[in-house]
């Protein structure tokens, strides 16, 4: 799927996944919301699995099917145009495996019915692959940038969000992505750090000691309280 030496930046993910799919003994059908340009759709569809990526940018869409292509499992994925708001317009209800959502609760109106729209596409057993922004991460690069009244803003903002220029409509920490998904028919399963220093180090060390980040990474992904501060929080839930 991903080689050994993954990029320490989504390794932890990789290692979780790698794991749950070992587990089936057959092809999984797959779904990635947002997943844009294919970064995990494309080793998945290497491996075997069947994978529909829904995405609302037509560029995005267009990147992957080449990307498909060159990489000779055209027809393992399926690319649809759409959000996440709209996912059960799009998908039969209980017809996937497996679904990932990295990177998109903190951008959509509605986080309850993206989440609730992704327990619907599961059939009973199924899995998902969530990864959030954390807010304390948010908050520590503020202060350690010397942003105090941007850190404070994101501690005391119910959402975790910053001012109007902040991108994100809301993070997250342990407690409350562990709430959403409960509240939509989920059991959580696995919660990991995601990028716990790969953010702070200079860049020269992500180059020069890309197996040491790695392996640092991997080692303290799924321990408190580095795994509480890192960039993001990785969360395997499987529908109850």
């Amino acid at each position: 799927m991903e080689s050994s030496v993954a990029s320490p930046r989504t390794a932890v993910v990789w290692q979780v996944l790698r794991r749950e799919i070992a587990a089936a003994d057959h092809p999984l059908t797959a779904l990635d919301v947002g997943g844009g340009t294919g970064g995990f759709a494309v080793p998945l569809a290497r491996a075997g699995h069947a994978v529909t990526v829904v995405d609302p940018s037509p560029d995005a869409l267009a990147a992957l099917t080449r990307r498909a292509a060159e990489a000779g499992v055209a027809e393992r994925i399926t690319a649809v145009q759409g959000d996440g708001d709209g996912l059960a317009d799009l998908i039969p209800p209980g017809s996937v495996d497996l679904v990932l959502c990295h990177s998109m609760l903190e951008v959509v109106d509605d986080p309850h019915k993206v989440v609730s729209a992704l327990a619907a596409t599961l059939r009973p057993g199924g899995v998902a692959s969530v990864v959030v922004a954390n807010r304390a991460a948010a908050v520590l690069a503020k202060a350690i940038g010397g942003h105090l009244a941007a850190a404070s803003l994101l501690v005391a903002s119910p959402d975790g969000r910053g001012d109007s220029r902040d991108r994100l409509s809301r993070r997250y920490d342990v407690d409350t992505a562990t709430a959403l998904l409960s509240g939509c028919g989920f059991t959580v399963e696995q919660i990991h750090g995601v990028r716990i220093i790969t953010d702070l180090v200079p860049g020269s060390v992500a180059e020069s000691e890309p197996e040491a980040l790695q392996a640092f990474e991997l080692a303290l992904a799924g321990t408190p309280p580095y795994r509480d501060i890192a960039t993001q929080l990785h969360l395997l839930a499987r529908k109850s």
